[in-house]
């Protein structure tokens, strides 16, 4: 092949988007884009194996790149603000996530399937790592393409904000008091369809502006624009709160931590739940 022959001269196969995507990402120089796509042609392979023949890219970035061309995005660590707990964001081929997709899986069969659209995430005592749950399943819910809203319904210590690197704000219990709108939700820009309602302002009264009628409203009006909305609340030790939000959504997901949370406890509340009226979904234990 005649070296300089310009790319506007080559037909890109139909996997080309990539390089574009690359070069688009810094990964590669337009210079650089024109060497793979001269291999690519000469040896007939893809894109993407060109460019990491050429040393140009990592097997890395390429997974990257095709997770974003399938609507399937996550990060590199050190990408955002992000904690490194977020393991559906940064690890989302690894065994714990497999795990969170088959949650995903059983909670959209037994719950969303059935014309639901809120969840609460409550742990059965502190420390159970049911606010990190409820984060990663808010990011695999949106990989699926579900429009996804996270609301951090904890009112008493609120984690969310930080787990997603977002910048304290009005939030949930601003919008209960009627000091703030809807229009404080955030949209968490590096994954499609994921947006966060953060706890706001901590108020003196949690349970009681939780069991307000005005919750009940905004969860309908919640419900309406989401496919799926998922509470993050306090555990049950701190108080009642999940036990006034499970009345209101009708549902609750309970998370326990492996060697931690006392069996007897987890039966406790399931009889706790089942009294306000509300459906125990499911029970999931964590190791993290």
């Amino acid at each position: 092949m005649n070296a300089t022959l310009s790319s506007a001269q080559m037909k890109p196969s139909p996997d080309s988007s990539i390089g574009t995507m690359l070069v688009a990402a810094g990964k590669i120089s337009a210079d650089n884009s024109e060497r793979v796509l001269r291999m690519q042609k000469e040896l007939g392979i893809r894109y993407g194996e060109a460019a990491q023949r050429l040393g140009l890219v990592s097997e890395t970035d390429i997974q990257q790149v095709l997770a974003r061309q399938f609507d399937y995005p996550y990060l590199q660590q050190g990408d955002g603000d992000y904690s490194p707990l977020l393991a559906a964001a940064f690890q989302p081929f690894s065994p714990q996530v497999e795990v969170l997709r088959a949650v995903r899986s059983q909670l959209m069969l037994r719950w969303f399937s059935r014309g639901h659209k809120a969840l609460v995430v409550a742990g059965v005592s502190s420390g159970d790592g049911a606010s990190v749950f409820a984060a990663n399943l808010a990011v695999v819910f949106s990989q699926l393409g579900e429009q996804t809203l996270l609301v951090d319904a904890n009112l008493r210590a609120p984690r969310q904000h930080d787990i997603f690197g977002v910048k304290r704000r009005q939030g949930l219990s601003d919008i209960l008091a009627g000091r703030a709108e809807l229009s404080t939700v955030a949209r968490i820009d590096d994954f499609i369809d994921l947006s966060l309602l953060c706890a706001g302002t901590l108020p003196p009264n949690p349970q009681e502006l939780l069991s307000r009628s005005g919750f009940a409203a905004l969860n309908a009006q919640l419900s309406g624009r989401y496919d799926a909305v998922l509470y993050d609340v306090p555990a049950f030790e701190r108080g009642s709160d999940a036990l006034a939000l499970a009345a209101r959504t009708g549902g609750v997901l309970l998370v326990a931590r492996k060697n931690h949370t006392p069996l007897d406890d987890v039966q406790a509340l399931v009889a706790q739940v089942r009294h306000t009226g509300a459906e125990v979904v499911g029970a999931v234990m964590v190791d993290f």
